[in-house]
């Protein structure tokens, strides 16, 4: 490798699939709760990029959100469902990127599982106003920068390393795969 990780005395790539990867990103997801939400051919001011709350990741991977139905995102998905996924757990770990298809549902049962009263300042008429939709996405690949042993074993390994002139970074990093 042609980086700072040839320094690296340990491991510090590997490579996710099927459940692993799924366990990944569930991981990043459930304490980030939010991402940047990109999709292509953006129609609007964003120009396709948004942030948006997570509402649920099953067990499958699958990353659930509402949205309204006349919004520039509903519309962009209906001509590519081709989407990207941002995550950031927290200011120092917990990075991961995700590609996806996703697809716009209006199954009332469904969004009624995902609401949340708050989510009444954007859907005024509350769980039942015509215009909410479910976004399901279904990731296809990602890529994640996370460290090994949380955040305080990172952080010593990087004032250790420093004192020493050495490097000991506690980060790993690798494709995901679903």
């Amino acid at each position: 490798m042609d980086s700072i990780n040839r320094n690296q005395p340990e491991l510090n790539r590997r490579d996710l699939n099927g459940a692993d990867a799924v366990e990944c990103l569930k991981d990043i997801v459930d304490d980030a709760k939010s991402c940047f939400f990109t999709t292509q051919g953006g129609i609007g001011p964003s120009r396709g990029m948004r942030p948006m709350s997570v509402r649920e990741i099953d067990d499958a991977g699958q990353l659930w959100f509402l949205s309204a139905s006349d919004s520039h995102k509903n519309a962009e998905i209906a001509a590519n469902p081709a989407v990207k996924l941002y995550f950031q757990k927290c200011s120092h770990s917990g990075f991961v990127e995700v590609d996806g298809y996703a697809e716009v549902l209006t199954d009332r049962a469904r969004i009624k599982q995902l609401w949340n009263f708050m989510l009444k300042t954007w859907f005024t008429e509350g769980e039942d106003d015509p215009r909410i939709t479910a976004i399901r996405v279904i990731p296809r690949q990602g890529y994640y920068w996370d460290n090994k042993h949380g955040d305080t074993v990172a952080g010593a390994k990087i004032v250790v390393g420093a004192v020493l002139g050495k490097t000991l970074d506690d980060s790993i990093e690798g494709t995901l795969s679903f």
